[in-house]
């Protein structure tokens, strides 16, 4: 625990040493989402423009003796005005990335996902967290644990191809995906552990790539080496994952949130597969946590001016 969160303060310095992104936040009409903005600000991460009631946002900053000189307002009359002008922004061009304010994110992504006026892609649009585990020796990528419920094969493509290639842009090359189950063979009677077998043939035949996989892998074995020893798995990936895909959002969110408030770790949140990256954060992150989601971000639009055919149309 004595390297609490270094994992993030690395991550965090890259970001600082790109050119900062243009981000557009959606209704930050409360402390913890201004601030957020602001600090993010002040660590060089992005530029911000704020997008909500002008009175209101002008107001918080008031209370709490936040600064906001240097910020640019687009004023909107409520949350739901501010999701779909913040998505306005990012169409006509004016911004790299968005980020969620005080609004819920269903009324976000319902304006990202709107099919004449959103930021739809030719991929699914997902979630992943990025883990700072103080156990583990690197960041840990946990797909998807908010976006979609219940994916199915096709759409579980586009997750791990959404998450590989945001490993890419945090600087792994190929990162190692274990497709998660509660076992490691492949039992017709757990269909997770099927689909997992199908992806990684998809993966040998070049139906996703950048990225080595395996599954099914039950999650000791995929992230501890003893564990897969003991089980005589020979697998590039067991025991060493970068990428861990999970079979759907229920035991995403548990398997994050059990290694938040059991393991001590931290999690920073995007959502991918949209024009821009999306930063999702928490009243409860801490500030770590949100800089890091910032960082993420601007190292996957630097990824993206330097590599743009990897962006999907």
């Amino acid at each position: 625990m004595q390297a609490k969160h270094e994992k993030y303060e690395r991550l965090i310095a890259r970001a600082k040493a790109v050119e900062p992104i243009r981000c557009a936040v959606a209704h930050p009409c409360d402390e913890s989402s201004l601030r957020g903005a602001l600090e993010a600000a002040q660590q060089g991460l992005f530029v911000p423009i704020l997008v909500g009631p002008e009175v209101k946002i002008r107001k918080v900053a008031a209370e709490f003796d936040l600064d906001l000189s240097g910020c640019s307002i687009v004023d909107a009359e409520h949350s739901e005005a501010s999701a779909e002008a913040a998505v306005r922004l990012v169409r006509e061009g004016k911004v790299d990335a968005l980020m969620k304010g005080s609004l819920h994110t269903d009324e976000l992504m319902a304006a990202v996902v709107k099919r004449d006026t959103g930021l739809r892609t030719a991929r699914r649009i997902s979630h992943c967290f990025v883990m700072d585990v103080p156990a583990l020796q690197q960041a840990l990528i946990v797909s998807d644990a908010a976006v979609n419920i219940f994916p199915t094969l096709q759409e579980k493509v586009h997750i791990i191809q959404n998450a590989i290639d945001m490993a890419h842009a945090l600087g792994l090359a190929l990162p190692k995906v274990a497709i998660l189950s509660a076992m490691e063979t492949v039992n017709p009677s757990v269909p997770t552990t099927v689909e997992a077998g199908a992806l990684c043939k998809m993966a040998d035949r070049g139906q996703i790539t950048g990225g080595i996989l395996d599954g099914p892998l039950a999650l000791d074995n995929a992230i501890n080496l003893t564990a897969a020893k003991i089980k005589k798995i020979n697998s590039p990936v067991a025991g060493q994952a970068d990428i861990l895909i999970v079979p759907d959002l229920e035991a995403g969110n548990m398997l994050a949130k059990s290694l938040t408030f059991m393991a001590g770790a931290e999690a920073a949140g995007i959502v991918l597969g949209a024009r821009v990256p999306i930063i999702l954060t928490s009243r409860a992150d801490s500030v770590s946590a949100r800089l890091a989601s910032c960082a993420v971000a601007a190292l996957i639009v630097q990824a993206q001016r330097e590599r743009p055919e990897k962006v999907a149309p």
